[in-house]
């Protein structure tokens, strides 16, 4: 009898025995991440497999109904099904029905990559380990193309520069964006150096990349990928100070004061950036014409989205008729500026004020804030510098507008916040009580 159980199951195809075991599904997340991954750094056509491919995935366990039940417990996916539904909900309101039929099939991401993440047999640690190793390589390679672009003519470049005009990079990422990936690469780079499963050749390698980060976002000047930098550097600081080691924060926050003073003074790019950014902010403040100016254009951006929030304060105006809503105030009170120089928010905040109102507004900080009130994700360092980096980014723009800013959130969101709950809420389950941590 034994032996015909044998032959049988030698019989079975090897893609049966694959997901018998659960080794498809979670060769399928892990092809899905790769995918996110190249496709943020280099190929949009990937980012669109990659959803599909996770919930193939998530299919694909073969433990589907108990994944299902554990998945339908875990708090952070509700903000982002909520948010996705409150799109659905201004269906009924909405006056532009192409704009919202194709923002329903843009972002269903916000339900399909959480699926995917609470769902299909989870990444093992070296796996994790290895996207986490692709994503700063991955960063770090086109940053130094980047750098390779600027120094061919870095004297037009910094001249650009103080004129409000950026570098975006080799591979087409505009540059806000790729402000805020190299901000996140060089902090996950410090993060990985603490895994286990590091050798002391790839712990210098990872400490490398992270420098090559900083010192891309310095000599490229990325306004934003520096601001969320020295936010999060600062905090970091300010963390080890509350952890009582007093002269570590004190020597970081010291640095973090001295960097920026001598990047000034030392780095044509800073100074230029640095100048513009005054120039720029100074001409709102004193009535000049801001056509030209970035800055000074998301200031008035600002204040014509509250404007028309304070009129539709609870769903707002529907996130398909933003835009519209945007130019008809625009109309109204348009502070000088041509109708090509019009602007949409630039903050996430307003953003989401403006097409979901208060309702919207508290849903989109459930999802950013959310995760820390369970304090096992809020200690997790990569929830938090990827939760805290990407709120810092969105004071200053509207990152989940463009399709590449939406990416990047959503993936890092399922792969770091959603997963971590997850294998934490696993955790427990195989504890006893009186097992669990208790710090």
């Amino acid at each position: 009898m034994g032996a015909q159980t044998t032959n049988a199951s030698s019989r079975e195809p090897w893609w049966y025995s694959w997901w018998h075991s659960g080794l498809l599904s979670q060769h399928l997340l892990l092809l899905a991440c790769a995918a996110g991954v190249a496709g943020l750094l280099a190929s949009r056509a990937l980012v669109a497999l990659s959803p599909v491919t996770g919930v193939i995935a998530a299919l694909a366990n073969p433990a589907l109904g108990r994944a299902l039940g554990q998945w339908l417990r875990l708090r952070t996916v509700w903000a982002p099904a909520a948010l996705y539904y409150l799109l659905l909900l201004s269906g009924f309101y909405t006056e532009q029905w192409g704009v919202w039929r194709h923002e329903t099939f843009r972002l269903l991401p916000w339900l399909g990559v959480p699926l995917a993440f609470g769902v299909a047999v989870p990444l093992s640690q070296r796996q994790r380990f290895g996207i986490g190793l692709l994503y700063v390589g991955g960063t770090v390679l086109i940053g130094l193309a980047t750098l390779g672009q600027y120094f061919l003519d870095p004297a037009a470049a910094n001249k650009a520069f103080g004129l409000g005009q950026s570098l975006s990079s080799v591979t087409g990422i505009f540059h806000i964006h790729f402000g805020l990936m190299l901000a996140l690469a060089a902090f996950f780079a410090l993060l990985l150096r603490r895994n286990a499963l590091v050798a002391p050749a790839l712990r210098l390698g990872l400490l490398l990349a992270a420098s090559l980060c900083v010192l891309t976002l310095h000599l490229l000047a990325y306004r934003t990928g520096l601001l969320v930098f020295y936010v999060m550097a600062v905090l970091d600081a300010l963390h080890l100070i509350m952890r009582r080691r007093l002269l570590l924060g004190l020597g970081v926050l010291l640095l973090l004061v001295a960097a920026p003073w001598i990047a000034y003074h030392t780095l044509g790019s800073v100074h230029q950036r640095m100048d513009a950014t005054i120039w720029d902010v100074q001409q709102i403040q004193l009535g000049h014409d801001i056509n030209e100016y970035s800055l000074s254009r998301r200031i008035a951006a600002w204040q014509t989205a509250l404007t028309i929030s304070e009129a539709q304060p609870w769903l707002g105006v529907g996130s398909a008729d933003a835009y519209v809503a945007m130019m008809d105030q625009y109309s109204w009170k348009d502070f000088g500026l041509r109708p090509e120089n019009r602007v949409m928010v630039h903050n996430q905040y307003l953003h989401q004020l403006l097409g979901g109102g208060i309702v919207g507004l508290c849903l989109w900080l459930l999802v950013l804030f959310g995760p820390f009130m369970q304090p096992s994700l809020r200690r997790n360092p990569y929830v938090y510098h990827f939760l805290l980096m990407e709120a810092t980014a969105m004071l200053v723009d509207s990152l989940l507008e463009l399709q590449i800013g939406f990416n990047l959130f959503v993936f890092l969101y399922g792969f770091i916040v959603v997963a971590t709950e997850r294998r934490v809420s696993q955790e427990a389950e195989t504890l006893k009580p009186s097992a669990l941590p208790t710090v």
